[in-house]
């Protein structure tokens, strides 16, 4: 059995879906605070949360637990720099909790949902693995500290795990069984969906000055079926006797937010205001991944690398959930 913590979630859901195909076994350990339980369609659901050692110790007694993937972490960058002490008790002190109960239980294998965050500011595109890690916010400080604790993980305890470090995720499950449901939403494909159809006025672009082409940021977006293949092939991988290691999940492509506004009308053929706004401290004019070690090194071929296909199967399931 694979324990899927935050499998309720945007990207664990997806994993969820995608590895049960596979014929593993899943059990979804998830508080809902953020996950939405209609989105745990397959395997076991058991409430709980990370705050509380018995909980974990609990679905461990009753499972036979073979590895775990972890993506219970709160993710919002503003919000940790307003509230620090949520993402630290949250995103590292419950994820010890978590590996406590792994060491406890003698479950060797995990699957870390890491973040391009740890690298902080680019200094050279595309980021590779090697880039220096010096994040700018507590989300991003957050997750470096837990790669370095597996790192001492594995060194102390024999501990098997693949860090992830994701860019931007980005879709929906092209069945449209599930998708991006967040609340507050920061990202920019579902704000720019949302003003495609009427539910918000506008989107606002931050910056128009940058140093790129069109003078607004590029981001490098990945679909997040293409993300839980790669979760698949690390479990595989580590399974399969590969060291632990570090790997960028990403398109390797960069697009503009003008690219993603003009690209979602031609898509949904509605017509999309923007608002020219000041920059966001700490945007930085481009994030692009190279994801040459993934693919290299666990063999991981995204299927989606065109930013139509994206932001067609995230329009499927908009209008899904806005048609009720």
């Amino acid at each position: 059995m694979i324990l899927i913590v935050g499998g309720a979630g945007y990207i664990g859901s997806h994993l969820n879906k995608e590895i049960t195909k596979k014929g593993y076994g899943t059990v979804i350990f998830d508080n809902l605070s953020y996950g939405h339980e209609e989105f745990a369609k397959w395997g076991t659901i058991e409430r709980g949360d990370l705050r509380n050692i018995w909980d974990i110790k609990r679905v461990f007694k009753k499972y036979p637990i073979e590895a775990v993937m972890h993506f219970a972490a709160f993710t919002y960058v503003g919000e940790s720099v307003e509230d620090p002490q949520k993402y630290y008790l949250n995103n590292v002190k419950n994820t010890l909790n978590l590996l406590q109960v792994m060491l406890e239980e003698n479950v060797k294998y995990f699957v870390f949902s890491s973040t391009c965050a740890t690298y902080g500011n680019p200094v050279e595109i595309p980021i590779t693995e090697n880039h220096p890690q010096n994040p700018i916010n507590p989300y991003g400080r957050s997750k470096l500290i837990v790669e370095q604790i597996l790192k001492d993980y594995s060194d102390a305890y024999g501990l098997k795990y693949a860090s992830l470090r994701y860019f931007n995720a980005a879709g929906a499950d092209p069945d449209c069984e599930i998708g991006e449901m967040h609340d507050p939403e920061t990202h920019l494909i579902p704000l720019v969906l949302d003003a495609a159809s009427s539910k918000r006025e506008d989107i606002k672009i931050f910056g128009t000055d940058y140093d790129t082409p069109d003078g607004t940021c590029i981001r490098d977006y990945i679909h997040v079926t293409d993300l839980a293949d790669a979760h698949i092939l690390a479990l595989e991988y580590l399974q399969k006797g590969g060291k632990s290691d570090f790997f960028n999940l990403g398109n390797g492509n960069g697009f503009s937010v003008k690219e993603v506004v003009e690209t979602t009308r031609k898509i949904t053929g509605k017509p999309i205001k923007e608002v020219e706004v000041e920059r966001r401290h700490g945007d930085p004019p481009v994030l692009i991944g190279s994801s040459k070690k993934a693919i290299e090194t666990l063999k991981w071929k995204p299927k989606y690398y065109d930013l139509s296909k994206i932001i067609e199967t995230a329009w499927k399931w908009h209008k899904k959930v806005n048609s009720g």
